[in-house]
């Protein structure tokens, strides 16, 4: 089903081109009619060539950007058929041994562990989705409470810790007064875009992550966590784009790490729904990076 935004852009450009063809016809029909001045004909003629040009130009733009859009869409569904697919696949294998074959107590355990650890993989995939759907569908907050931001981010560093299975050592987080970084939000969106970032760092960086988080207050007005990492780094023309929904960078190291494109779409938009902002930082490719998310303090 075509969005609304979609059908705007095309009723424009067919509304832009019958305009063109109707402003070419009463010039040409007035040049038979009426013996103009050759300079009036020329004038008119420039400003017709103009027009077209520019709708041509225009056009171009809206099919580039909708080629674009369709290629980030494709991707996206072959990135959540895998991401959904991979865990199902596993739970059922190591379901199916459990139930045909006779198991020790230790591979039973373990079978357990990695069944649950798919099925938590498999939720937090569709809880994304999710998300991004209700992120999308409203601009308000519906449970808006105080917010502790450093409990919130030291809770996160301890799930990614778990769900990564990396040393303490990896992360290293660095937190001020927990009173004086106090923020009025939803306390599952503010989780929900502390999570993404240190998951996004995680894996961008490998086996050898040296993660830094620190929250602080900036100018007293607000509490911003800073996410570094010691990963693959941002060329500096991708530290936009890697906020849109459904873009991943380019490259071999997108093939290696897997994902649907929407966790820093997430961040951004929670930000914005609070009030804030979020953004990246990086020296270049090879140098790591740095994401910010910024809330205002609670008042």
């Amino acid at each position: 089903m075509i969005g609304s935004g979609r059908k705007k852009s095309i009723a424009f450009f067919i509304a832009l081109g019958a305009g063109l063809i109707l402003v070419t016809l009463l010039l040409y029909l007035g040049g038979v009619a009426f013996d103009w001045r050759q300079g009036v004909r020329v004038f008119f003629g420039i400003v017709l060539l103009a027009v077209i040009i520019a709708g041509v130009v225009l056009n171009t733009i809206f099919l580039v950007r909708e080629i674009r859009r369709n290629e980030q869409h494709d991707a996206f569904i072959n990135a959540v058929t895998h991401e959904l697919k991979t865990p199902i696949a596993s739970i059922r294998l190591y379901a199916e041994t459990l139930q045909t074959r006779a198991v020790d107590e230790s591979k039973r355990k373990e079978f357990y562990r990695i069944i649950l650890q798919d099925s938590d993989r498999l939720l937090a995939t569709i809880e994304q989705i999710l998300r991004t759907g209700r992120i999308g569908a409203s601009s308000k907050l519906s449970n808006v409470s105080p917010v502790n931001l450093p409990e919130v981010v030291a809770e996160s560093v301890t799930r990614a810790r778990v769900l990564h299975h990396v040393p303490n050592e990896a992360i290293h987080y660095e937190q001020q007064n927990s009173e004086k970084l106090r923020i009025l939000g939803d306390l599952d969106e503010v989780r929900a875009a502390i999570s993404n970032l240190l998951d996004n760092a995680l894996k961008y960086s490998g086996a050898t992550a040296q993660v830094s988080v620190e929250t602080r207050s900036v100018d007293g007005k607000f509490a911003a966590v800073r996410v570094t990492d010691n990963g693959p780094g941002i060329p500096e023309t991708e530290l936009k784009r890697i906020f849109k929904r459904f873009y991943r960078m380019s490259g071999p190291l997108a093939t290696r790490v897997k994902g649907t494109g929407l966790g820093l779409f997430i961040v951004r938009s929670v930000a914005r729904r609070h009030g804030g902002r979020a953004w990246a930082e990086s020296a270049g490719p090879g140098r790591g990076s740095t994401f910010v998310i910024e809330f205002p303090l609670e008042k």
